[in-house]
This record gives C-alpha cells, structure tokens and sequence, in this order.
C-alpha cells in the first residue's frame, strides 16, 4: 500500500472515531443516568412501587435538570413531610423557583409521596410535581409533566401548547382505554396542561389514581407510580 494510500486510510479512521465517538458517550451517560436514578429510589425514598407506568423516563441529577431545560430538584428539607399543609408549603417553595408567582393548586396524598400541580394566579395549570414525604425533595412528576408539557417540559423548545383534541374528547379517550382495561374506573373532568390533559380516575365515586391525554396524538399515559390514594386538598 502507498503512503498516499495510508494517509487516506489514516483519515478515515479518524473520521469513523470521531463520528462515533459522540453517540457512544451519550450512550454510556444514558447507562450512568439510569444506574442514578435506581440508586436514588432506594436511597431517597421516591417511591416508584413495582412499575414506573406504560411507558419510561429516566434522569436525574444535573443530567436530568438539563433535559428538562433547567427545571429540575428543590433538594432535601431536613424535615419529612407529614401531611398536605407541609407538601404544599414544600410545593409554593418549588413554584418560586420554577417561576415568580406560581401558585400551588391541587395536593394529594398517595401510598409512595404528595403530589401538587402548579398553576398562574388565574387558575390556568401549568405543570405537575412530586414530593417525597421522607425528604421534602420536590421534582417535575415523571411522565406527562416532563415528556408531554409544551411550556416545562422536554417539549418546552417546541413553542406553542395548543390543543388538536378537546376536553370532552380527552375524556371520551379516557374512558374508553378504562373501559378496556376491564377494572370498573372511570375518569372525572379532565384538566389542561400544556400539551395535555390529566384526569382522576374513579371507583364508584372514589379517587383510585390518574390518567393523562396527550392534547394532540390522544396517546394515554396512566400515572402507575403513585400508589394508592388517600387524601387531596384544592387550592385555597
């Protein structure tokens, strides 16, 4: 082989590396992130019960802050959270982070944490989040909140949250995957975020947990991280 040859052979080499190198650094950070993220629901007592849901979203860290263009933890609170009053107060705190102004609407109390969704002074809801009741930490809620939300989320750099499918039609969307699953629930009036809807799903009256809609595609994403209901309180 000529020297001519080698160079040239040389040259490709360096161009294989480095336009694999990228896709296989992402690929050993995904690892990283996922291996965090196990660590920490054993450790920081973000309960998860058996199954994240239909689908998944895993991150954390400052990796996961950057997913979600910045809108990431409220760290530990030295004190566990033991009722709705203190996941609220917890919930205001994270609000004034993500934006001045925020205010906390919905708390609820289930098995694995609290659960709130923020919303503008009007009543116009803007995302979900999550508290862990053993360490005051407050994030985005996993799931719709951080793939589907067109102004907090990952899809925030899309612009825009109009909605292609309308209340009634996300419930009528609801309530049919409910009734396919054969279990009795129904769903109650949906709520608008942006990008799509959230509803409780029902027993007979009760709460047994939550479903959302994407605002567009329809696609239902059911909320399996909770645990079961016990207690909620509306904004004030």
């Amino acid at each position: 082989m000529s020297s001519t040859q080698n160079r040239a052979t040389t040259r490709n080499s360096g161009r294989w590396r480095r336009g694999w190198g990228v896709p296989i650094l992402a690929l050993v950070a995904l690892l990283i992130s996922g291996g965090w993220l196990i660590t920490q629901q054993s450790s920081s007592g973000w309960g998860m019960g058996s199954s994240w849901g239909e689908r998944t979203m895993m991150g954390g860290g400052s990796g996961y802050e950057e997913m979600m263009g910045g809108y990431g933890w409220l760290e530990d609170d030295p004190e566990p959270i033991n009722d709705l009053a203190q996941a609220r107060e917890r919930a205001a705190d994270y609000a004034q982070v993500l934006q001045l102004g925020l205010e906390v609407g919905e708390v609820m109390r289930f098995e694995n944490h609290y659960y709130a969704d923020l919303q503008e002074p009007e009543g116009s809801k803007v995302t979900e989040v999550l508290i862990d009741s053993r360490t005051g930490a407050v994030r985005p809620e996993m799931g719709p909140a951080t793939m589907w939300n067109t102004r907090f989320g990952m899809m925030s750099r899309d612009g825009g949250s109009d909605a292609d499918i309308t209340a009634d039609q996300a419930q009528e969307i609801a309530d049919g995957w409910l009734a396919d699953r054969g279990e009795g629930l129904t769903s109650d009036d949906p709520v608008q975020f942006p990008g799509y809807y959230t509803l409780h799903t029902v027993d007979d009256g009760e709460i047994t947990g939550m479903l959302s809609v994407h605002a567009t595609t329809g696609e239902v994403w059911y909320h399996s991280w909770h645990g079961d209901f016990v207690e909620m309180s509306e904004h004030s």
